[in-house]
């Protein structure tokens, strides 16, 4: 089969992807990745999938994008999802290829990322030998997956890709992984695409029950105090109008999580910022006030609460709308639970919505934000990290795809970059992977071909991933990576002085390469700066240049991230600075 000689229009293009005919397993899977909507799929090449790479040969009714890594396949998978609110997909052989998959299958599931991964496994005659590259993948992804299948008949294929695609993206989103052996791609069945899911036991909770919504609305209303902890949920479930509009009804001022950042403009004069390690003064004392706590797509993550005995200790009641029952009541003790939709929920919820008596709250909060401002101290003479976010900030207008590594450079990101708009932000949350920013933005920009997309690295986790920027090179995209280049791994370095008592323990990066040699060899423009005058010039610089460029930024070593708060401590145990 070569259905992807000739462009088509969409109509003629279904069609003749829905045609019955008789063809093998890998004709089936690409025909029905096509029937699911996708565009760009990321994967690397192997012996059991190359029946797969065989039928994509001419094939051109989708991007493939051939990553120099499995991992960097799944980051760029995930960062197109959480980007364009699409599935990721995402192609990689058994053995070695599959298992270079489990880190960012657990990113995504700790992220609740709808992506679709499949990996080729021995033939079925094979399977349980120990055969070469033969690997339980199913078994070992069993944990982070969402759901998986083990695939030995040809003629399930287009069930189970529907499925899987109708599972990723229902309910809690997250990765669902097909395993496909070898002598099942290459069987030959007639193919009859997928038309319904019925799934025994799965289905998801959408609506709320509209009395718990009604509980919720005249909590509301008897309030004084109440704070919104807005989550990825919001992000995720699409809800960002509903939840501007609940707030503007209500007048509840609103703190947004990691994940949740810019799924609520920072622009609003009732967002309080990010609360929790990191989160702003104004946050963390909102919810320790609050009278009524609300949280909307956020699990109370360990890193919001902090230390839990002493969490929000004013509140009268806590109230958790989430899709997923099983988080609700988890960590925090709920009053008022409303399982649905955040969408479907926000929508009933602002047909009663009435204004809470937040009147004086309201002042003490925006008070507090005047008092109590993020701040650093400037330098003219050392390049400050800090500086460098706010600047990237002021030229791209808040209107910039970001993506973030994990370390110091994520959370200056998180609090100084001012995102206005839902699925701008993307970044490993919950399982905080090194290696994860880079990959993810070439996600982003594939998804996002018209829009700026900017990554922005520490130079520890550039080194994870630094083999993508061939992919950047050949193909011409123009993401601008940032490498906030302090010499350290960061955050362990602030960990081990604050709470390690200056005992630094294998954290000096100084053997480091130099990144602007590293990008000029793969073929990207590469930038230094280590002042304030040259970051300016070199930054301008990469964004009049149309292709991929990367800036150097060497910073500050010993700069820290503040607010903090330290672990086993309440968020009202807040240090603010360096004299704190």
């Amino acid at each position: 089969m070569n259905v992807g000689t000739a462009k088509r229009s969409k109509e003629e293009l279904m069609e003749a992807m829905r045609k019955p005919e008789l063809i093998n397993g890998s004709e089936i899977l690409l025909r029905s990745l096509v029937l699911e909507g996708v565009e760009c799929v990321f994967g690397y090449p192997g012996g059991s999938v190359l029946y797969i790479y065989d039928a994509m040969h001419g094939f051109s009714d989708f991007n493939h994008l051939l990553t120099r890594h499995e991992q960097g396949a799944i980051h760029a998978a995930d960062g197109y999802a959480r980007s364009t609110g699409n599935v990721g997909v995402c192609i990689a052989t058994s053995g070695p290829g599959a298992t270079n998959l489990v880190t960012g299958i657990a990113t995504a599931f700790m992220d609740s990322v709808p992506l679709v991964v499949i990996t080729g496994n021995v033939a079925t005659t094979a399977i349980g030998t120990d055969a070469f590259q033969e690997a339980d993948i199913t078994g070992i992804t069993m944990p982070i997956t969402k759901h998986s299948y083990l695939v030995r008949d040809v003629n399930d294929l287009p069930r189970i890709i529907h499925e899987a695609f109708f599972i990723a993206n229902t309910g809690r989103k997250g990765p669902v992984l097909i395993d496909i052996p070898k002598d099942v791609s290459a069987q030959t069945a007639m193919f009859h695409p997928a038309s319904e899911v019925n799934i025994r036991g799965y289905n998801p909770t959408v609506h709320p029950n509209k009395l718990q919504v009604e509980k919720l609305i005249k909590a509301i209303e008897e309030a004084e105090q109440p704070l919104i902890i807005a989550g990825g949920g919001v992000v995720y479930s699409n809800a960002s109008k509903e939840l501007l509009e609940f707030i503007n009804k209500t007048q509840i001022p609103v703190t947004t999580t990691l994940l949740g950042l810019g799924g609520f403009p920072s622009a609003h004069e009732l967002w309080v910022g990010m609360p929790g390690m990191h989160g702003t003064y104004t946050a963390n004392q909102a919810i320790q006030n609050a009278d009524l706590l609300i949280s909307i797509g956020s699990r109370f993550d360990d890193r919001v609460t902090m230390k839990l005995d002493g969490f929000a200790p004013k509140a009268k009641k806590i109230a958790h709308i989430d899709i997923d029952p099983a988080e609700i009541g988890k960590n925090v003790k709920t009053d008022i639970p409303v399982v649905g939709d955040i969408r479907s929920v926000l929508e009933y919820a602002n047909t009663k919505a009435k204004p809470a008596k937040s009147e004086k709250w309201i002042e003490r909060l925006q008070e507090s934000k005047r008092n109590f401002p993020l701040k650093y101290k400037d330098s003219d003479t050392v390049l400050k990290p800090q500086y460098v976010i706010e600047m990237i900030n002021e030229t791209t207008k808040g209107e910039a795809i970001v993506t973030t590594d994990v370390g110091q450079h994520q959370m200056w990101v998180a609090q100084y970059y001012k995102f206005q708009h839902p699925r701008s932000w993307i970044s490993s949350g919950g399982l905080g992977t090194m290696g994860f920013g880079f990959p993810s933005a070439i996600g982003a920009q594939m998804g996002n071909p018209d829009k700026l997309v900017v990554s922005i690295n520490g130079d520890g986790g550039m080194q994870m991933c630094s083999q993508e920027l061939a992919i950047c090179a050949i193909n011409n995209i123009p993401v601008k990576i940032v490498v906030i280049n302090n010499q350290v791994l960061g955050m362990v370095r602030q960990w081990q002085e604050i709470i390690y008592d200056n005992r630094y323990s294998h954290i000096d990066l100084a053997g480091s390469p130099d990144f602007v040699k590293l990008a000029e060899a793969y073929g990207v423009k590469g930038l230094r700066a280590t002042n304030k005058e040259e970051a300016q010039k070199a930054w301008q610089e990469a964004l009049d240049t149309p292709g991929p460029v990367l800036i150097d930024f060497v910073v500050a070593k010993h700069e820290n991230v503040f607010p903090m708060v330290t672990q086993g401590s309440t968020i009202s145990e807040m240090l603010m600075g360096e004299d704190d």
